[in-house]
């Protein structure tokens, strides 16, 4: 059994200086925006980034009205009605994946738990993680001003030779995602960087927390893949500009050169999506588990193995194109192939639990929620990996289906499983755990109602992206509007509860869920400098046995071990 134990008495090693605790360090406004406390910066990218999820999401609320009748509720009857309807859904794509999905599980709750959870003061670099960060907020706001002017209606992939011919704002959507993108590689550049270099005494590479792991596999996509998007998008500005023939073929160029490009990263990407979110999902079942988690070297080792496959499963998105038969099969066992450590991740998961003392806190049901829908997602994803399929369900809403159901079903779900998780570290207050409890059946029926209509629909041949459909596909279409609405109302109760938990909620212990990693072994919310005396690390991540229940202070604290047996653990 893997077991951490942290020392800090006669074996410390450094005295950090610390003040109160890092909200009430300078509460003016300015003292936010200078801040290069890692968790002050993480708070702003949550703040940030529910902010997009917000307008998102309420973009997506239109999409769904709009699609509750077959000719169109909101747009319908002109040219103009139903080009306002694409700039709707591209609008809607642009935010969730570019200003959401990509950058805020890493930038949020990873800028804020990660050196916590290896026992550093900070990142490596806080000054380049506060640039990370405006670069974040400046290409946004560039998003914003591009819709001002004259919205995108290219689809969030921006596929050519539509995208060179339309007369909207590409140039300022594209250079607002650069910038986006420029942020998410010295984000994952920080997080390599730290986990090298700063982890506290004894902190070895299979000490480290799963999450921690979820985090340097995101950031090795982060920074090797982002640079091909970055160019890609450099280049498309450069056909608007300039006309330089790339991927236009009137000038001799390959308008699916852009296709090929674009999925270099974008398919990666989604793994930039998913994997803090199965880290996420790995630190929460282990916690209300009370068990070590099974199989920790093959969770860590599945999470690099996504990383690196991802990068040869581009291809899979190119089967209608005119790919040659012979690329189409390698790509179509490539994907097959990825499949398999994320198989081993849910295995892990569920062995994990199996014979485990289970709390079904409101972070445990989002991780349960996650595994029903990423599995769903995943599954009908190796549906679209073969080739006599994907030809039949190509651009129909059986692939929105299942890319929702691995995005929202599986990032956005873990993310605010892990929003809760860590909600008492954050803030020093605990939220209502009935309504807690509530709104996560609530998202759950929602998700599945707004989805798995559509996988029948999209296997009917709906097509995706129209504004209007045929009325035989009109029940399966209400029943999707009417779960986007009990999504919505099920958010809206969540800010509720969440906001009047920082005002009126019961004060959190250091430790209320009795974990074990480092993140937890502090007070709650951290002091400025994270810990008092520099943490040494003489075990692995995850142990229970030493843990026991204050009533008087209303969480876990942790007991010392007989003397004679301190230390001992790791690797038995």
């Amino acid at each position: 059994m893997t077991t951490t134990t942290v020392d800090i008495g006669e074996h410390a090693r450094e005295e950090i200086p610390v003040g109160g605790n890092y909200l009430n360090q300078g509460k003016g406004i300015k003292s936010w925006l200078f801040t290069l406390d890692h968790k002050r910066i993480g708070l702003m990218y949550l703040i940030s980034g529910l902010t997009m999820f917000f307008i998102g999401g309420m973009l997506a609320m239109v999409i769904r009205t709009q699609l509750l009748v077959p000719n169109g509720l909101i747009f319908h009857g002109s040219y103009e009605a139903y080009k306002h309807y694409n700039q709707v859904f591209t609008l809607h794509g642009i935010i969730m994946v570019f200003m959401v999905l990509v950058p805020i599980p890493p930038g949020a709750l990873g800028n804020f738990v990660l050196p916590l959870m290896i026992g550093a003061k900070d990142v490596a670099f806080p000054r380049l993680n506060l640039l990370s960060y405006y670069l974040y907020v400046t290409g946004a706001i560039m998003a914003v001003v591009s819709t001002l002017l004259g919205a995108v209606d290219t689809g969030w992939t921006f596929y050519t030779p539509f995208s060179i011919q339309t007369e909207t704002y590409v140039v300022w959507m594209v250079l607002g995602i650069f910038l986006l993108g420029f942020s998410s590689i010295l984000t994952g550049l920080n997080f390599i960087v730290t986990i090298h270099k700063l982890r506290a005494p004894g902190m070895k590479w299979f000490r480290m927390p799963v999450f921690v792991w979820a985090s340097y596999a995101t950031s090795i996509i982060q920074v090797a893949a982002t640079p091909v998007l970055g160019v890609t998008l450099l280049l498309l500005v450069a056909e608007r500009v300039m006309g330089v023939g790339i991927f236009n073929s009137a000038l001799g160029g390959d308008p699916v050169l852009f296709q090929d490009f674009f999925w270099f990263y974008s398919h990666p990407a989604v793994y930039i999506m998913i994997l803090p979110a199965m880290g996420i999902v790995g630190e929460i079942i282990t916690v209300f588990s009370r068990k070590p988690i099974f199989g920790y070297k093959f969770i860590v080792m599945s999470s690099l193995a996504i990383a690196l496959i991802g990068f040869v499963v581009w291809g899979h998105h190119l089967f209608v194109n005119g790919q040659s038969a012979e690329w189409d099969a390698i790509f179509s066992f490539m994907t097959f192939f990825v499949a398999v450590p994320s198989a081993v991740k849910v295995f892990n998961w569920l062995a994990t639990m199996y014979k485990g003392a289970i709390s079904l806190t409101t972070p445990m049901l989002y991780a349960l929620s996650f595994i029903v829908l990423f599995t769903i997602g995943g599954f009908t994803g190796v549906i679209l990996g073969a080739l006599a399929t994907n030809v039949v369900l190509h651009d129909t809403y059986f692939v929105v289906a299942h890319f929702h159901y691995v995005m929202m079903g599986g990032t956005i779900i873990a993310f605010i499983g892990g929003l809760h998780y860590w909600w008492p570290k954050m803030f020093g207050r605990m939220y209502n755990e009935t309504l807690g409890r509530i709104t996560c059946v609530m998202l759950f029926i929602g998700i599945n109602l707004t989805f798995f209509p559509q996988f029948i629909v999209g296997a009917e041949g709906m097509p995706r992206r129209y504004a209007t459909y045929l009325p035989q596909y009109q029940p399966y279409m209400i029943a999707s509007t009417v779960g986007a609405y009990i999504q919505l109302a099920a958010f809206v109760l969540m800010a509720g509860y969440l906001i009047h938990s920082l005002v009126r909620g019961k004060k959190a212990a250091a430790n209320p869920w009795g974990a074990s990693t480092l993140d937890w072994s502090m007070a709650s919310p951290p002091t400025t400098g994270n810990f008092q005396q520099m943490p040494v690390v003489t075990q692995g991540p995850y142990h229970y046995e030493d843990m026991e229940y204050d009533g008087r202070l209303g969480g876990f604290v942790h007991v010392e071990p007989v003397p004679a047996l301190a230390g001992v653990g790791a690797g038995h």
